[in-house]
């Protein structure tokens, strides 16, 4: 067995010169572009229509009917284009800060299914990278299991163990260089029909879909990931993940250990077999938001087809194509900002969110604390008015489509992984606290003291920050004390009272600043510093007298 970081090494030694893709370089032709243009176009005009009702009416009162048939024709449109516009769809699906949530609900469903080409075509890539067929497999059905828009699967033999054979579809480097190229010379036409607030930032989000699709298209990529997530889960006795047989792995081939199960969304087999529905839907939520929270590292496509259930209840995770990685930072941002819902404190939620980028430093806090305080209630088990919660999934699609940001690539790929995880949940539709769920989760890994270690960091942080601008303004006010104020006899204030003033001021000004996000702060400040206050004018009026 070989390490995942040797398969590239080996690749570029093996792989014959005249295999080599040469990608489509040249500018598209104006037939090509104006191909797609004609398509793509009533669709992006729909969807500007319909994104600026939805802002504007902040997602009340809109005809859903209307948004949800828009949606179907785009995804309509990008399946009849092919390969890159169905993975542009499904990016597309993971960009809460572009589409209405009706546009999200509809691309979500859009599956990364297209018919196979035949084995007389992907015969030839197998044999470029590994060599004659009979001479590297047991036994190889040519009949595929399935074919998806970048490869197409196979079943076959290998050192007597079956085993799935992922193999790239013909020409799909071309094939996705040549849209590439093709979006790439729209893209200025198309930013014409979108908001501002969206224009200044659609070269970072279209280069961000870019480097996915690439890393999608190189298995040897995804082999060293799954190899990394499954040594994260080891300690998991209820996840299976399949082997990655090393040897017979290259740039466009993967070969996986065969592990079959029961379809995650396939509710009769699933009864049959006697699995408990509920502890199922409670364990893909804990193994997910494990990836996530714990190891910086996961699965960023969990849709049905890439889940299976073992006959014992287990979780089988297949695909590891699309995953998502935090930085560390990030991770512990997002364990502070479930913290938060855990302990009721929407306050705290929305610190969170605007160091995430989620909000902008001025949104209106009141109105974002008073949604997160609904979906707390919620979240919590307390009755909350259906109005009440359609406001507040409007209010949290409005927040994100107003306000100008980039939404970093590996925080849209955790929103898409939520979201996929819930539409699960909502499919077998049991009963599931999540809040339960997650505290169990951070109790069990550890990371509720970790939240609170980063939580008093970041509480250390903004009360200096607080003192340190209070501080500034010592010298303006020491400047117009020397020249203001003096005493009933003309003498000037004692410079060991103007000192304890300004340090008074100074802290109680500090604790002020920070009071948004700890109260008890401000009490303590206030009494510290009128203390200190009270003391030095008492030493001053003394020396006075």
């Amino acid at each position: 067995m070989e390490n995942p970081s040797q398969i590239q090494r080996r690749d570029k030694v093996n792989t014959p010169e005249k295999t080599k893709k040469k990608y489509f370089r040249r500018k598209p032709s104006k037939i090509q572009v104006a191909r797609v243009i004609l398509k793509l176009l009533p669709f992006v005009i729909r969807l500007r229509k319909d994104r600026r009702e939805w802002v504007k009416r902040e997602g009340k009162n809109i005809n859903e009917k209307k948004y949800r048939k828009n949606a179907q024709r785009g995804l309509r449109i990008f399946i009849d284009l092919g390969p890159s516009y169905i993975k542009l769809g499904q990016w597309l699906s993971t960009r809460a800060d572009i589409l209405p949530q009706p546009y999200l609900e509809v691309l979500s469903t859009l599956q990364d299914e297209v018919p196979p080409a035949p084995f007389s075509r992907t015969r030839p890539i197998i044999e470029a990278e590994l060599g004659e067929i009979k001479n590297i497999f047991d036994e190889f059905d040519i009949s595929p299991l399935n074919g998806a828009s970048l490869g197409q699967v196979y079943l076959a033999t290998y050192k007597a163990k079956k085993v799935v054979v992922k193999v790239s579809r013909p020409d799909i480097e071309d094939i996705v260089e040549k849209d590439i190229a093709i979006l790439r010379a729209i893209l200025p036409i198309a930013t014409r029909f979108i908001d501002p607030n969206l224009r200044f930032s659609a070269e970072a989000m279209f280069s961000q879909f870019i480097e996915t699709i690439h890393e999608e298209m190189d298995y040897r990529i995804e082999a060293a990931n799954l190899a990394a997530i499954k040594q994260n889960l080891k300690g998991d006795k209820m996840v299976i993940i399949p082997n990655v047989v090393l040897e017979r792995t290259t740039r466009h081939v993967i070969t996986l250990e065969y592990v079959p199960g029961i379809k995650i969304t396939d509710i009769e087999s699933l009864d049959q077999a006697g699995i408990d529905r509920q502890k199922l839907v409670v364990r893909v939520h804990h193994v997910f938001f494990k990836m996530l929270l714990h190891h910086n590292l996961f699965h960023a496509d969990p849709h049905p087809g890439n889940i299976s259930v073992s006959k014992t209840g287990q979780i089988i995770l297949y695909d590891f194509g699309m995953v998502g990685r935090l930085e560390n930072e990030t991770r512990l941002k997002l364990i502070r900002l479930y913290l938060s819902l855990l302990e009721k404190d929407p306050t705290r939620a929305v610190n969170v969110l605007i160091e995430l980028g989620s909000l902008e430093p001025d949104v209106n806090r009141f109105v974002v604390e008073r949604a997160l305080e609904l979906s707390i209630r919620s979240l919590h088990g307390t009755k909350v008015d259906r109005m009440e919660v359609r406001a507040l999934m409007d209010l949290a699609n409005k927040t994100l489509s107003k306000f100008p940001f980039r939404l970093p690539k590996n925080l849209a790929l955790y929103m898409r992984m939520t979201s996929i995880v819930e539409g699960i949940y909502q499919h077998h539709n049991v009963d599931l606290r999540f809040v339960r769920v997650l505290s169990q989760l951070l109790e069990q890994e550890g990371l509720i003291k970790e939240a609170y270690l980063e939580e008093i960091k970041y509480s250390i942080n903004r009360f200096a920050k607080g003192i340190e601008q209070s501080v500034e303004l010592a010298p303006l006010m020491k400047s117009y004390l020397d020249t203001r104020m003096t005493n009933h006899d003309g003498h000037k204030i004692s410079n060991n009272f103007l000192g304890a003033s300004l340090f008074a001021s100074a802290l109680f000004l500090g604790t002020v600043y920070f009071s948004d996000h700890n109260p008890n702060l401000l009490y303590m400040g206030f009494i510290l510093s009128a203390g200190i206050f009270g003391i030095s004018l008492v030493a001053a009026i003394r020396k006075w007298f």
